[in-house]
């Protein structure tokens, strides 16, 4: 396996290639939701045998519903270091892997991605939002993602073994994305595990959680509405109830009133007018169209609503 002959700080010989490696992500992220979810992650990224290799699995779900925050709580917990890599439309071979820059001594220094850097360290790599990414950019990977688990840098010509504790996991918002990941990429991004809405109770900590300094009563009315949105399979989710929280009391703050007052005028400013209509009882017709997500177990409404009303 080819591996770094030196390091220095955050700098690694490989080969006679110096390269500048990336630092790995310190947020402040906890898995609040299913045990279930975290155990299949576990079970994909582990190795029961000489011969096995780590699976790839690729978390899908709706915008806000938590799938970065799941893998980097459990490779947290797992000891490891995590890097984040976030895919766009624009995201080219070498910015996944090593990119040259010019230093100030005016040469030439050659920069290791997040997903490089975990790759060479042994570290967890998350590539967010992976179905923003080109086919060109994924064929690049492909060799990563199978048996052969190696990447090759053009710009440096090197070919770059991955360390045998790399794990990666690609994170895909269950909504239209900018492009279609090829049929033999999605194959080796497997298993495929699939986030839906989080029940009232774990809903409740999760918004306890991120807006401590809420009153009980605001966060008890943005329960309320979150899980209605869910029975009705509205794209409203728990970033959604932390957005609209933390303005209420924001709101309530600078107007010197009671946050509960806030509320509609929070949902207007994080959901829009659909946001407001649907406080007021009137189901927007998105709701009679979206499939529901297939891992969301969710309570029957017992509210008989409308797009009229109640």
């Amino acid at each position: 396996m080819t591996t770094p002959a030196s390091q220095a700080g955050r700098k690694l010989w490989v080969r006679d290639v110096e390269l500048t490696l990336a630092h790995p992500d310190e947020v402040k992220m906890e898995w609040i939701g299913s045990p279930r979810l975290v155990q299949q992650l576990i079970a994909a990224w582990m190795v029961v045998a000489p011969d096995d290799v780590p699976l790839n699995p690729r978390l899908i779900g709706q915008p806000g519903i938590g799938k970065t925050t799941l893998a980097y709580a459990v490779a947290k917990a797992l000891g490891r270091e995590v890097y984040i890599f976030q895919c766009t439309m624009d995201t080219r071979p070498e910015d996944l892997l090593i990119t040259p820059v010019i230093s100030r001594e005016n040469k030439i220094a050659y920069h290791a991605s997040p997903l490089a850097t975990a790759i060479l360290r042994g570290g967890v790599c998350i590539l967010d939002e992976g179905n923003r990414m080109s086919e060109k950019s994924w064929a690049s990977l492909a060799p990563l993602l199978d048996r052969r688990r190696y990447v090759e840098s053009i710009v440096t010509g090197l070919k770059i073994e991955a360390h045998p504790d790399f794990r990666v996991c690609c994170t895909m918002n269950d909504d239209a994305s900018t492009y279609e990941v090829p049929e033999y990429i999605q194959s080796r991004l497997q298993p495929q595990i699939e986030i839906g809405f989080p029940d009232r109770a774990d809903e409740r900590r999760i918004l306890q959680y991120n807006v401590p300094f809420a009153p009980e009563t605001l966060i008890e009315m943005a329960l309320d509405y979150l899980q209605r949105a869910h029975r009705h399979h509205l794209r409203f989710t728990p970033r959604d109830g932390v957005n609209i929280l933390r303005y209420a009391v924001k709101l309530a703050q600078e107007e010197g009133t009671d946050p509960r007052l806030s509320f509609e005028g929070a949902i207007e400013g994080v959901l829009g007018q659909e946001g407001v209509d649907f406080l007021n009882g009137i189901v927007p017709a998105s709701a009679r169209y979206h499939r529901p997500h297939p891992r969301a177990e969710l309570e029957e409404d017992d509210d008989e609503e409308t797009e009229e009303g109640p």
